[in-house]
């Protein structure tokens, strides 16, 4: 397989939307130390809401505006920081992929792009600082990398997951700067960030519909 049809988007993203129904408790119990404690829920409520609100605004002759319709309604269903900063690497990816028919290896790529670029444009933020962007960015470069080598979709969707992996990990040694998280600043050292495991957990699930 080294394409992804518009019509097979909702299945890519169905594999989203399962992990976050089975990773809900464990996200929402991260987040209880060092936020407000609804992380899972939130994203098991927009990811699985996202196939479905793919398949009602589908163009199968344009795969960006699908998608970038689709995280609109997604920003609409989950209005929290969080929910804003997914569904805007949703609608940033799509715009990337404007007027494509389908995803190949540099489409995927691109969309991984668009979605770092919906982050850091939303969330105002930079690598480093302990976010969802620590776990997106390095899976974007690690895809990148794996593209250039001329892996197959497959193989850069699981480097794109190791690179996520790798991110998170690094946020154990990284200081909060927004949000609850800084309150409780002393309590991080050690511990994975939420929102970058959230990060993996998205990438994890774009893999699923390669098994």
């Amino acid at each position: 397989m080294e394409e992804i049809l518009a019509k097979d988007l909702p299945e890519l993203f169905k594999g989203v939307s399962d992990i976050f129904a089975e990773k809900k408790d464990e996200l929402c119990e991260m987040d209880a130390n060092m936020g407000d404690g609804d992380l899972g829920l939130t994203m098991s409520k927009g990811f699985g809401a996202l196939p479905d609100l793919i398949a009602e605004n589908m163009d199968e002759n344009n795969i960006g505006m699908t998608l970038v319709k689709a995280g609109m309604k997604m920003a609409a269903v989950v209005p929290s920081t969080m929910g804003t900063l997914m569904s805007s690497g949703v609608m940033e990816g799509g715009k990337k992929l404007k007027d494509k028919k389908s995803i190949g290896k540099q489409e995927l790529v691109d969309f991984l792009e668009g979605y770092v670029e919906g982050i850091k444009k939303r969330g105002k933020c930079e690598t480093g600082e302990r976010t969802l962007l620590d776990a997106i960015y390095p899976a974007y470069a690690s895809a990148k990398e794996a593209l250039s080598a001329e892996k197959s979709l497959k193989e850069i969707v699981e480097a794109a997951i190791e690179g996520a992996k790798k991110g998170v990990e690094a946020t154990k040694e990284m200081e909060p700067k927004y949000g609850k998280a800084v309150v409780f600043a002393a309590k991080a050292k050690g511990i994975p960030d939420q929102g970058a495991m959230a990060g993996q957990y998205l990438l994890e699930g774009l893999g699923r519909y390669f098994k």
